[in-house]
């Protein structure tokens, strides 16, 4: 029997599990196919505020039974939004999943949506904007996506805003329900000590009733709209990114810059983190990722440091993104791609992760992509390939800047690092290539 299997019900749910039979627990995911990227413009934070919505009580359950219920399993339950999925999680020994489903389904189907409950909510996501918004390492790299992805809804953030979240009404969380929160736009996965059968049964009782279909939504691909965007904040240190291009899910190219990333600032042994906190000693902090959506990806790099010392982190993170294409050789490549194995696998040794796993295979390809294939995608990355990605998304005209600090009171800090930003830039440029012979 396959670990993995998937069964689509009558009413287009998409149920898909991993059987670990080496573990006690099972963990299950509700994920529903929306999220920051599908909301209105005027109801920024739509998605967010009804994903808290769902554990304030339903027609036979109150706020207060539903977690009495999870704690009384030994559960752990929770949720989570993010720009194109929202997923709904529960940790329980296996023998309990049926209780947990039926405990989910009655949340997802059911909930009252009191007015008084609403209100209340409200007040606890105002306090969360709150606290995000003293979170300059948070709102600097939602700065960073909004400045280069300006006006695509892929550039909003999460967590929505006050003014919007201040608006939203009953009626609003109805009508959004009704357009998103549909079965041909749910996936369920679960992994851990279950067999598919059973899952599938479990499903099909609790949430086959389920009916209606998604409206669709046209999306398009972000374009680029390089710039710089400063913000102050009366606080000690600069939080600062650097953006660029990355690749979309669908792009197989993301197996290259995953690998690129785990050169430039993956870890300890990166280049940005050597150069930049061992041997200058100017940041504590410094790292790169890329985040991949249907449409498009980014490439960012976020460092905090000192104000007087953003000017130099700035052109030296330029320096080492324009050193790498012609001094990478094959044993950092080598050694990147056996870093970035190990984190993946090491990764994916809990029911929670393979069960992610499971959900963003089925929602992004529709299909599973199984360990030997990534390991075997990953190993095929070549120095021409990484070489050629680096130098690709890296030009002058596709790096976006974006930082939070104290530079009222420092303007000459704040023109020193945009002045540094431009200039550094033709760091960035094509080189023409060396002559080889006499």
């Amino acid at each position: 029997m396959e670990p993995t299997q998937k069964t689509v019900l009558a009413n287009g749910i998409r149920v898909v599990t991993e059987t670990m039979p080496q573990v006690r627990t099972a963990s299950m995911g509700i994920w529903v196919g929306t999220g920051s990227r599908y909301e209105p413009a005027s109801q920024h934070g739509i998605s967010h505020f009804l994903e808290h919505l769902f554990f304030k009580g339903t027609e036979s359950r109150s706020a207060l039974a539903i977690a009495q219920a999870v704690d009384a399993l030994g559960g752990q339950m929770n949720a989570f939004t993010d720009k194109e999925h929202t997923c709904y999680y529960v940790k329980v020994l296996a023998d309990h999943l049926p209780a947990i489903v039926e405990l989910t389904a009655d949340m997802l189907l059911h909930s009252s949506f009191a007015p008084e409950a609403i209100e209340k909510e409200r007040q606890v996501i105002t306090e969360e904007i709150k606290t995000y918004e003293d979170s300059p390492d948070e709102v600097v790299q939602d700065l960073v996506v909004q400045t280069i992805w300006d006006g695509h809804p892929l550039g909003r953030s999460v967590i929505g805003t006050r003014k919007a979240v201040a608006k939203l009404t009953r009626e609003d969380f109805v009508r959004y329900i009704e357009r998103r929160y549909r079965p041909d736009n749910i996936v369920v996965s679960v992994a851990g000590h279950v067999t598919h059968d059973a899952v599938v049964e479990l499903v099909e009782r609790h949430l086959g009733g389920w009916d209606g279909r998604t409206t669709a939504q046209p999306t398009e691909v972000p374009t680029l709209s390089p710039s710089v965007a400063i913000r102050m904040k009366e606080i000690e240190q600069v939080h600062l990114c650097l953006a660029a291009r990355g690749c979309a899910q669908e792009d197989e190219r993301r197996y290259v810059l995953a690998v690129l990333d785990n050169v430039l600032g993956g870890g300890m042994s990166s280049r940005l983190f050597q150069e930049i906190r061992e041997t200058r000693g100017l940041v504590y902090t410094i790292a790169s990722y890329s985040a991949s959506y249907r449409e498009g990806g980014l490439f960012v790099v976020y460092a905090a440091m000192s104000p007087e010392n953003g000017p130099e982190v700035v052109r030296l993170a330029l320096e080492e993104i324009a050193r790498l294409p012609g001094s990478l050789d094959e044993p950092e490549l080598h050694r990147a791609k056996e870093s970035l194995k190990g984190s993946i696998m090491l990764g994916l040794e809990s029911t929670g992760s393979r069960m992610s796993k499971l959900a963003r295979s089925e929602l992004y390809y529709g299909r599973q992509i199984d360990f030997d294939e990534i390991l075997g995608r990953i190993d095929a990355v070549t120095l021409e390939g990484v070489t050629a990605m680096a130098r690709e998304i890296f030009t002058p005209d596709a790096v976006t800047m974006a930082a939070i600090g104290p530079f009222a009171a420092r303007s000459a800090a704040r023109a020193d690092l945009e002045r540094t930003f431009a200039d550094s830039l033709h760091l960035l440029a094509p080189r023409p290539a060396v002559p080889t012979g006499a």
